[in-house]
């Protein structure tokens, strides 16, 4: 008696193959809009720090609060970036 395959095998594996390419896409995305938005963060307060050295700033607050937004998503992203060392390291030590 012959049996033959539907073909879902085939099916199940192209469509993994796509979803990780898709995943591999978006995480990429996600990184850089991130890496741009604490860039952009960065030069927000820059900016702040200028006019407040130039004497155009009226509200100090503005400048303290976009400072703080900066440190702070940089440090979040340093945290990250250790993090993901630290994995990486991890998987470099495992055995095979």
């Amino acid at each position: 008696m012959d049996i033959k395959s539907i073909g879902l095998s085939n099916t199940l594996t192209n469509m993994l193959q796509t979803s990780t390419k898709k995943e591999i896409s978006d995480f990429s995305s996600l990184l850089d809009n991130a890496l741009n938005r604490v860039n952009q963060l960065q030069m927000e307060s820059d900016r702040y720090k200028v006019l407040l050295s130039i004497g155009e700033v009226d509200n100090l607050h503005d400048v303290t609060i976009a400072a703080e937004k900066a440190n702070i998503a940089l440090q979040l992203t340093l945290s990250i970036r250790n993090k993901v060392i630290e994995a990486y390291q991890e998987i470099m030590r495992m055995q095979i």
